[in-house]
C-alpha cells in the first residue's frame, strides 16, 4: 500500500517507519529541521520494541507533491486536524482513506466535514513516544497498537488491506475492534485523565496515582468521561472506569501523557480536545463536568498564552 504520513513525529513516525520497514510505499511529510534530518539521514526510532533506521526515507513539506495515496494516516495533534485536513486534501482521490490517530474524539467528525464522509475511517493508537530530536523518535513505553474500523463498524476491503499492512511490521498490535466508538471513548477515558491530572500537578502519573488526594480527582474524572460518552451513544461496560484506573496503574510510573509535556514547555496543547471537550459534550448533554470544568478553567490562561490569545 502506498501511505503519507501526515505529522512525523512520535505516533507518525513510529507507525511509519514500521510500516516502512515492512517494505510498504511510505512518504513522511514533515516540515524544517526534522524534514532536513530525515532526507539527510533517515528516520531513526529507537524502541523498547527493536530499533529501526528508515534511510533513505521518503519525506516532502508538500502534500501536493506526493500525489494520490492509498492511505493517510493523520497524526497531528487534535487541535491542527482542520488545518491538516485541508493540507491532505491532493493526496485524497476517491479510493484513497484517512485513519486519524489523534488522542480526542472528534476528529473523524472534522475530516468528514472536509474531505467527505467516505474518506474517513476511524481510529485510534496506544503508545508512549515522542520525537527526541529532528529525525530521531523514542519510544519508551506501551507496546504500540492501532486500533480501527468503519464509523459504522461494518467490514470492508479496505480495512481489512490496512490490517494486512500493519499485520506485517514489527512493533505493532492491529485490532479491528467489534465497536470503534466503545474502543475510541475507552482510549479517551484514560488519556483525558491522564492529561488532566499531569498538566495541573505537572507529576508523572506514579505520584498522582498513588497519592489519595490526586487518585481521588483521577477517578472522578473517570467518572464524569464515563458519564458523557454514554450520552454520546457509547455502549460501555458497566466497569469502563475501573478498567482506565487499572490500566493507568499498569503504566509506567514515570509516564506522562503529551498534554502535559506540551503545556510544562510552554507549547499549545490538546487541552481543547480532552478536558474541554468533556465539558463541552457534557453541557450539551446536561450532564455535569466539574472536576473536568476545574481543570480546564486551571489550565485555560496558560493554554491562551501559549497560543499569544493573552499576555503571559
Amino acid at each position: 500500500m502506498k501511505f503519507a504520513i501526515m505529522g512525523s513525529g512520535g505516533v507518525g513516525g513510529y507507525f511509519g517507519a514500521r510500516l516502512a520497514e515492512a517494505g510498504e510505499d511510505v512518504t513522511f511529510i514533515a516540515r524544517g529541521e526534522h524534514l532536513t534530518a530525515i532526507r539527510r539521514d533517515g528516520l531513526r526510532v529507537t524502541s523498547i520494541k527493536g530499533d529501526v533506521t528508515i534511510h533513505p526515507a521518503q519525506a516532502s513539506d508538500d502534500p501536493a507533491s506526493v500525489g494520490e495515496v492509498d492511505c493517510v494516516i493523520l497524526a497531528v495533534k487534535a487541535w491542527q486536524v482542520r488545518e491538516a485536513a485541508a493540507a491532505i486534501r491532493p493526496m485524497v482521490g476517491p479510493d484513497s482513506f484517512v485513519l486519524p490517530l489523534e488522542n480526542g474524539v472528534e476528529a473523524a467528525n472534522t475530516l468528514e466535514e472536509v474531505l467527505g464522509v467516505e474518506a474517513v475511517l476511524e481510529g485510534l493508537c496506544g503508545i508512549l513516544a515522542w520525537r527526541e530530536a529532528p529525525g530521531q523518535i523514542r519510544h519508551a513505553g506501551v507496546d504500540p497498537f492501532v486500533r480501527f474500523s468503519e464509523r459504522d463498524n461494518r467490514t470492508s476491503e479496505r480495512v481489512m488491506r490496512l490490517k494486512a499492512a500493519f499485520d506485517g511490521t514489527r512493533g505493532v498490535n492491529a485490532e479491528i475492534p467489534d465497536d470503534i466508538q466503545v474502543a475510541l471513548w475507552s482510549k479517551f477515558l484514560f488519556i483525558c485523565a491522564m492529561s488532566g491530572i499531569g498538566s495541573v500537578t505537572r507529576a508523572p502519573i506514579g505520584v498522582t496515582r498513588a497519592l489519595p488526594e490526586t487518585r481521588r480527582l483521577i477517578e472522578q474524572m473517570l467518572e464524569e468521561i464515563d458519564a458523557v460518552a454514554r450520552t454520546q451513544g457509547v455502549d460501555f461496560p458497566d466497569d469502563a472506569a475501573e478498567r482506565a484506573m487499572r490500566f493507568i496503574d499498569a503504566l509506567p510510573a514515570d509516564s506522562t501523557a503529551s498534554m502535559q509535556r506540551d503545556i510544562e514547555s510552554g507549547r499549545p496543547s490538546e487541552l481543547e480536545s480532552q478536558n474541554g471537550a468533556v465539558v463541552r459534550l457534557g453541557q450539551a448533554a446536561g450532564v455535569p463536568t466539574p472536576i473536568n470544568a476545574v481543570i480546564y478553567a486551571a489550565l485555560l490562561p496558560q493554554e491562551q498564552s501559549a497560543r499569544q490569545e493573552v499576555e503571559g
